[in-house]
Parts: structure tokens; sequence; C-alpha cells
């Protein structure tokens, strides 16, 4: 199992952050040990003071593809929820301004939460929305509809690259409004309203 990763699909994010709307999808991955495992809570790690939260729409992939065309890609996701693709700022800033790759700053370990799936049967006809709190305060939120490339063509442009397979997870980016967690902290994930995700920080 693989989870590829999109950067800067909203492009109020992509501003928030200065950097440049994006004319194609950003794309990185995460290892399978990125995942929280079961109702852990996220621990902070010791090599960064400043944590973010990301929340996102995750799809999960359904069946094997490869070169899938934008028009079939509904076929190969038959499921989604919200997850947090926790970021070391701090360190992705030091490691962007030296030129070099960031994944230590976006692959460690638990840096990637992941809510309670809900089945879903595309195309979707409805936007769907969805949104992060702490401490029971709205932090982010964001809608389908915003992105700058939606599901489908995630779909298509990731295939081009790499096999997708069942169990393959797709987190699609976050709109704007991230920013640090602090130890003690609560993060809720909702979609549609309903409560997907529920995350102490420690």
């Amino acid at each position: 199992m693989k989870i590829l990763c999109i950067g800067r699909n909203y492009a109020e994010h992509a501003s928030e952050l200065g950097n440049a709307v994006p004319s194609e999808p950003v794309v990185f991955l995460k290892p399978e040990t990125a995942l929280i495992p079961g109702r852990m809570p996220f621990f902070i790690p010791d090599f960064d003071s400043e944590i973010h939260h990301e929340i996102e729409l995750v799809l999960r992939v359904c069946r094997l593809g490869k070169h899938i065309e934008e028009r079939f890609a509904h076929r190969y996701y038959d499921a989604i929820t919200v997850g947090i693709d926790f970021t070391a700022r701090g360190l992705q800033n030091e490691l962007k301004s030296k030129g070099l790759p960031w994944e230590k700053s976006k692959a460690f370990d638990g840096s990637a939460a992941l809510g309670r799936w809900v089945p879903i049967a595309p195309p979707l006809t409805e936007p769907l929305h969805f949104a992060l709190e702490i401490d029971g305060r709205e932090v982010q939120k964001g809608q389908i509809d915003h992105m700058l490339f939606g599901f489908n063509r995630l779909i298509a442009e990731l295939s081009r690259y790499f096999t997708l397979k069942q169990g393959d997870l797709i987190y699609t980016g976050t709109p704007s409004g991230v920013g640090p967690v602090r130890k003690g902290q609560q993060l809720n994930g909702y979609l549609d309203g309903e409560l997907l995700l529920s995350l102490p920080i420690r």
C-alpha cells in the first residue's frame, strides 16, 4: 500500500505559503509507516517545534489501474474520508531553502492521520464539504469544487507515473488555514458535518 499526496491543490493555500499556483498536480509520497495506527494520538516529533495541520479529503483506490483515462477514473475509488497531512514546517522551509527534497518534513512516522471511511458511488453529483476543528474552533474548511484538480484528473495524472493498486490512499490536498498544533489539543475532522476523525495531540 502506498500513500500518494497532492500539494497546492487549492489556490488560497498555495498563496498563504507564498507558492505559485501549479498548472499540473504537485505529487509527493508518504510510506505506510506514516499512518497513525488504530486509535493512537499524534505525537509531536522532537525534530521540529513547528508542526502544522493540513486537513484533506482522502480517496481509497479500489482496483488495479495504470494509464487510466480521466473519463473512466471514477471507477477506481470507492470510499472517502478526511485525513490530516502533518507537516514539519520549520524543517520543510529549511530543506526548501537549500534546494533539497523535503520528504523528511512530510513523510515521517505518524505524519498521516486517517478518519473513518464512507462508501461512495462516483460520479459525485454534489459538492463535498469538509472541515477541521481544534478544541471546538473551526480552523480549516474546504469543498471539492474549489480544487484546482478534481478527483478524476488526479487519478488519471497519478496513474501515468504509478500503478494504482487496491488499498492505495490518495490525499487530495488541503485548503487554506493551515497552522501549528500543540500538545493537549483535540483535532476533529468532519465531512458534510459528520465527525469522521477525532485525534488528540500529545
